[in-house]
């Protein structure tokens, strides 16, 4: 999400002794950051529960099997109800990411829960309460490989809808990818792959290389988020909405446009707002108890125009 995220890996150059030391110590930041998650106590009002989505990633030494750490809510009733996949963004810092937790915005959450949905909010791999190598990285500022992040945080994501199709409160038929900053890249690029049930896409302040300490609004190499986002886009069926604001301190308005044009010229239907300034920092309207009314407005305004009947197991 910022500069720090583009930093390439260089454990490799350094000593024996301190690298163990650097690989227990993350181990341990790890493990408390668990510790905390687990001890948070659950959210009764939104039915909330921590569950563990397995998936498989195919690694140097074979196919490994992980467990991504997740937290689900869900409305009154026994359902079946239509489900949002709600992914995170990316802290630069890999401090930052081992200490996220479990992503508990519950007012946002509640949002969705009052209208009816059911929310699974899945940590990534190298994040929070999952924890692992970080899998999202793309390489330098000079030369960011956007996509490689995007289809890396996609099989994460492939892997909680599969996952949430088969619990017994959600109806496989009407699902919505919502996520925020590098979380709605992330549920760009899993639309792409055309997974059953999802009819529809909601990307909040969407992108990756946002460097707003340093250069406010200029993202490292925009044009590789565009041609990323092309190549994801050439794929998608679903309807998608794009919900930026003007004073975004990661991605500026003109190169939000860029990307936009970009998906829509690979095909793909969407809807761009550009909300007037927010706060000092547009980027963060989503997380903001001030932004609820807004962009809540242009949720229920998208999906009126999503085909959303059920359509069964």
């Amino acid at each position: 999400m910022n500069a720090a995220d583009n930093r390439t890996d260089t454990w490799a150059l350094r000593t024996r002794p301190r690298r163990a030391g650097a690989m227990l110590a993350a181990a341990l930041l790890w493990l408390s950051s668990v510790a905390a998650a687990e001890d948070v106590e659950l959210n009764h009002r939104l039915r909330e529960r921590v569950v563990h989505v397995p998936m498989q990633v195919e690694t140097a030494a074979g196919p490994e099997q992980l467990l991504l750490t997740a937290t689900t809510y869900q409305p009154p009733g026994e359902g079946p109800f239509p489900l949002v996949v709600l992914s995170h963004g990316s802290p630069g810092d890999g401090a930052a990411r081992a200490t996220m937790g479990r992503y508990r915005h519950l007012t946002q959450i509640g949002e969705f829960v009052q209208r009816g949905f059911a929310v699974i909010a899945p940590m990534r791999r190298g994040y929070g309460a999952t924890g692992g190598r970080w899998a999202e990285r793309y390489g330098a500022c000079a030369a960011p490989d956007y996509y490689r992040a995007g289809l890396e945080a996609q099989k994460d994501l492939l892997a909680t809808i599969a996952f949430a199709s088969k619990l017994p409160f959600v109806d496989p038929g009407r699902i919505v990818l919502v996520g925020q900053s590098a979380g709605g890249i992330a549920s760009i690029a899993a639309a792409s792959a055309n997974p059953r049930g999802v009819v529809g896409v909601v990307n909040f302040s969407g992108g990756r290389g946002g460097r707003p300490h340093t250069n406010p609004g200029e993202p490292c190499v925009p044009e590789n988020m565009s041609a990323a986002i092309g190549k994801f886009a050439a794929t998608i069926r679903v309807p998608v909405l794009w919900h930026y604001a003007e004073n975004d301190q990661y991605f500026a308005p003109h190169h939000v446009r860029a990307w936009f044009k970009a998906f829509e010229d690979a095909g793909a239907r969407g809807k761009l707002v550009m909300q007037p300034p927010f706060g000092w920092d547009g980027h963060g309207l989503f997380a903001a108890r001030g932004g609820l009314a807004i962009w809540t407005a242009e949720f229920d305004r998208f999906m009126e125009g999503v085909p959303f009947s059920s359509k069964g197991r």
